[in-house]
């Protein structure tokens, strides 16, 4: 009974594929990988299908930092604020050390 209820959910479709996919497919079938033709052409959908669904959750996360760095507001140059960084904390580092070396002259 469960068998014809399967059964009747199942559409055949006929597919042309390469002699080589097809050599491919009877090698695995052969080696025991899959029973038959069909498991093996199920098996690369469903993966097709989590690979589309893994595209699709990717495309979302892009569109989101995206949409998040418009949202934060004007760019700011890179190299040019890593500068006056570099140079603000060379200054810290400048006075510090010089306020050591007046500690010991003292």
């Amino acid at each position: 009974m469960l068998l014809s209820h399967t059964m009747s959910k199942i559409d055949k479709i006929s597919v042309a594929i390469t002699r080589e996919q097809h050599a491919k497919i009877k090698a695995a079938i052969d080696r025991g990988d899959y029973a038959s033709t069909s498991e093996v052409i199920r098996t690369a959908l469903r993966e097709w299908e989590l690979k589309e669904e893994m595209r699709r959750l990717e495309g979302e996360r892009i569109a989101r930092l995206w949409d998040e760095g418009i949202a934060s507001g004007r760019a700011v140059d890179g190299p040019a604020v890593m500068e006056r960084l570099r140079a603000k904390y060379a200054a810290l580092e400048k006075a510090k050390n010089g306020k050591k070396r007046s500690r010991k002259v003292a």
